[in-house]
């Protein structure tokens, strides 16, 4: 049976008990006890995966000086759930930790896309006012990479990403597919799960993601008058010494958002993701520029902001905004009753999750 799990799937080996179990229905070992199993597997284990030329534990090697400051950071992400208008959804909670303080940022999204992770980064790298001047390391996301070259950390970078980490002088460093990287980056892992646990619990009841984000500052603030472990000094003390050490950040801003260029319908919506986003009438027929953000899209034409929503959550949605059918309404009034952008506002939602059909000449 041991030599059997040495070609097992790594989360399916037989346990001491399924052992037991086996011996006693297979082989009918009814003088054997469970503690005597147990102490054979535990000495002969070890020697059989030995005797197979494979370790029978992972070796680490001791580092004096484990964390440099100002020079290493691990990224993530983690789900966190929260009300938001009302509503139950499952939330991504983006952290940016520079281990050698222990100070972490964190910011919260609707999704997990590359526009969410650079928006997390350009958070964190401005509220810690400088960027590590060492290796930042991160799971093969995709966000970051197109493709895995085997089992090792080389990578085929998603070019955005080439273009975003350039940009502010990142040193990416992924680590080792499967379980051989895990233990890599459990500063930023044990860091999302203390914070879920610590922070956001009751589940935080919110109408918006900017105003659950500001509740979210505030806790990274409080979080730096706590001591990790048996530290002398507190986290904002430690990063009080480290920021310094960061390397300056660039002078200009990188556009985090995707740019788009709909057409507006004949309903005065544009579709962006396959989502549908109202803009006012007098743009029908015309093409306009839409930025896609995290949390919000904006729409220009030229150089004028023209709309701005919240960004739609799920698939196949729609935000109408009855501000922008004013124009129409006052030559078609009969269409008024049973728009759509009315009982949205009426009812006060966050989201639709339909779209309205063609309507007759009269409006109706």
């Amino acid at each position: 049976m041991l030599r059997a799990d040495l070609e097992a799937p790594r989360k399916q080996p037989h346990t001491v008990k399924r052992i037991f179990e086996r011996l006693l229905d297979e082989h009918g070992a009814v003088d054997t006890s469970y503690p005597m199993v147990r102490a054979y597997v535990t000495v002969r284990r070890p020697e059989i995966r030995v005797g197979a030329g494979r370790w029978p534990v992972e070796a680490f090697v001791p580092q004096t000086h484990t964390h440099l400051p100002g020079a290493q950071a691990e990224v993530d992400f983690g789900d966190v759930t929260v009300r938001l208008g009302g509503e139950l959804v499952v939330c991504y909670l983006f952290a940016f930790r520079l281990p050698c303080s222990g100070k972490a940022v964190h910011r919260i999204f609707t999704s997990s896309g590359q526009e969410a992770f650079f928006e997390g980064h350009v958070h964190a790298l401005n509220t810690l006012g400088g960027v590590p001047t060492g290796k930042v390391r991160y799971d093969s996301l995709r966000a970051t990479v197109s493709q895995v070259l085997g089992f090792s950390r080389q990578r085929v970078e998603a070019e955005r990403w080439v273009v975003f980490r350039s940009h502010y002088g990142l040193n990416a460093l992924y680590r080792q597919p499967g379980i051989r990287g895990a233990h890599e980056k459990g500063g930023v892992e044990g860091q999302i799960g203390w914070f879920r646990r610590n922070h956001p619990v009751p589940v935080p009841d919110v109408t918006t993601i900017a105003k659950l984000n500001e509740m979210i500052d505030q806790w990274d603030l409080q979080d730096e008058v706590r001591r990790i472990r048996s530290r002398p000094r507190t986290v904002g003390q430690c990063f009080a010494a480290e920021q310094p050490l960061l390397a300056v950040l660039p002078d200009e801003p990188f556009e985090t958002g995707w740019l788009f260029t709909p057409r507006v319908d004949r309903y005065s919506q544009i579709c962006v993701r396959t989502n549908r986003y109202s803009v006012p009438v007098r743009l029908i027929g015309r093409t306009v520029r839409a930025k896609l953000h995290a949390s919000e899209l904006v729409v220009y034409n030229s150089r004028e902001e023209v709309a701005r929503h919240e960004r739609l959550i799920e698939k196949s949605g729609t935000r109408p905004e009855l501000d922008h059918y004013l124009e129409a309404l006052i030559r078609k009034p009969g269409a008024l009753p049973g728009a759509t952008a009315l009982d949205q506002a009426r009812a006060g939602a966050e989201r639709c999750s339909f779209t309205p059909r063609g309507s007759g000449r009269d409006g109706s």
